[in-house]
């Protein structure tokens, strides 16, 4: 039996663009020998899968996206829009592929969030146990037109890391993500807690580099996350990354308390 539970499915075109292109550039993806991608929970339509083919294609050419759902219905009209290098397939947490395959990637995208908090650590490690070696289960939350964006990379070890991806030419205040945190972290926006005193900095080293609004949102964004650096948190990569609307840290820093 699949393991899991029905989740309200909804999904839509071009949502989940930011998280695509992030795992276009992943390592793990680049390297494997065997680049196939789950896409867990993909919801009503088959959209996300083939709009996640379309865009690894770019980095691995030989990809292969397989969408699993918990749902039959869902199941049986996504195959009708399979192609080459898509298919679908009924499934849960425990990510069945033929012939004892392994993905080197799985992205499971506004699922957990319909879930409790104390769910998310065994669906974590059911997942990663499914991954090949070296491989990573990216796991988040996102509005619903793919703007506001935050994930956790997992591997079979656990978290590693925590990123936020925002569409910069609308933002008011980036603290806007805690809408849209991860479900490990949702919660977990309090005074006292990692996450929360991220936010705050980050609304605050926003406010500082306001003057740089004159130049454009990614110039304000850019000395935002350099003002982060300069406070003491530990990003991650360089301003390629950061043009995207991207900040990325290692999990420790936000990771619960208890």
């Amino acid at each position: 039996m699949p393991v899991g539970s029905v989740t309200r499915g909804t999904t839509g075109t071009n949502r989940l663009r930011r998280v695509d292109r992030w795992i276009a550039a992943h390592p793990a993806l680049r390297r494997a020998d065997d680049p196939l991608v789950v896409d867990l929970g993909y919801g009503a339509s088959a959209t996300t899968p083939l709009e996640l083919h379309q865009r690894l294609l770019r980095a691995r050419p030989d990809v292969e996206v397989v969408g699993i759902e918990i749902e039959p219905e869902r199941v049986r009209r996504a195959q009708l829009s399979a192609r080459p290098g898509v298919s679908f397939r009924l499934g849960g947490f425990e990510v069945p592929l033929d012939g004892g395959r392994r993905p080197v990637v799985i992205r499971a995208f506004n699922v957990l969030r319909q879930y409790d908090e104390a769910q998310v650590a065994a669906s974590w490690a059911l997942m990663t146990s499914r991954l090949q070696p070296g491989g990573v289960l990216v796991e988040g939350t996102c509005d619903e037109i793919g703007r506001v964006s935050s994930w956790v990379d997992v591997d079979e070890e656990g978290p590693r890391t925590f990123t936020i991806s925002l569409r910069l030419a609308s933002l008011e205040l980036p603290s806007i993500v805690a809408e849209r945190l991860p479900k490990a972290l949702i919660h977990r926006n309090v005074a006292g807690e990692r996450v929360h005193d991220l936010l705050v900095d980050l609304d605050r080293a926003w406010a500082v580099a306001a003057p740089l609004s004159v130049y454009g949102p990614v110039q304000r964004w850019v000395a935002t996350v350099e003002g982060l650096r300069a406070g003491g948190w530990p990003v991650r990569h360089g301003r390629t990354r950061w043009r995207l609307g991207e900040l990325t840290l290692p999990w420790a820093a936000v990771a619960p308390l208890d």
